[in-house]
């Protein structure tokens, strides 16, 4: 379970978040909810539920199948059409699967304002109201200054979240953006110091600290 939550947060950091769902659907939101808020909270599933959402899975995967590979738009509305009648719990995949079709196809305005909906969204688990709130200040990174990215992942920002690595790429992103690499370089550290940091993103902070470095010197000497 620790490898498919490992594997969340490299491709969100990879904007491939599209592709992740599709492998991993229910299964992927089950694991992000057992990890974050215990496996106390799923005690409550009975075998109706089950059944209901073994069958509400079967109709997901078929929306999921109904389009051509690459048709984000056709996507995108069927899986609207799908989410009315779907059960609470694919009612949640089919809006996140259909902001990431709206991302994919450019439109970064529905897809941030999906996100966001989901992030704030009553009666949706915790585990997916962060996620939302991650990937949309992924896609934010583009639009918004430094302090408004920070904002946005403040809450994630710490040495106890299960997105603090996630959040500190992202605000390491906003900062090459606005070109303040002292942040850059604070971000970049924090990744590399916490043990726990996935090796891959690891490596992109090593990046990071490098190019913080050789900016920062180039700056004072044209000073």
């Amino acid at each position: 379970m620790s490898d498919i939550f490992d594997e969340v947060g490299e491709d969100l950091r990879r904007d491939r978040l599209t592709g992740l769902w599709k492998r991993y659907g229910w299964v992927l939101y089950v694991a992000a909810a057992l990890i974050v808020i215990g496996t106390a909270a799923w005690r409550g599933y009975d075998y109706w539920a089950t059944s209901r959402a073994n069958a509400a899975g079967d109709a997901y995967a078929q929306v999921l199948a109904s389009t051509k590979p690459g048709d984000h738009k056709a996507l995108a509305e069927a899986l609207a059409a799908y989410a009315g009648g779907a059960p609470a719990q694919y009612q949640i995949l089919a809006r996140f699967r259909a902001a990431s079709e709206h991302a994919a196809m450019g439109e970064t305005d529905n897809a941030l304002a999906a996100f966001e909906d989901l992030s704030k969204a009553s009666g949706v688990d915790q585990a997916v109201r962060d996620l939302a709130a991650i990937r949309a200040a992924l896609i934010a990174v583009d639009r918004e200054n430094l302090d408004q990215i920070k904002s946005r992942v403040s809450g994630y920002n710490n040495d106890i979240s299960p997105w603090r690595h996630a959040a500190r790429e992202i605000i390491a992103l906003a900062a090459v953006r606005a070109e303040d690499w002292k942040s850059v370089g604070e971000e970049a550290r924090k990744l590399t110091d916490d043990p726990t940091t996935p090796s891959a993103a690891r490596s992109r902070a090593r990046l990071l600290r490098d190019l913080a470095i050789s900016e920062a010197g180039d700056t004072g000497a044209a000073g």
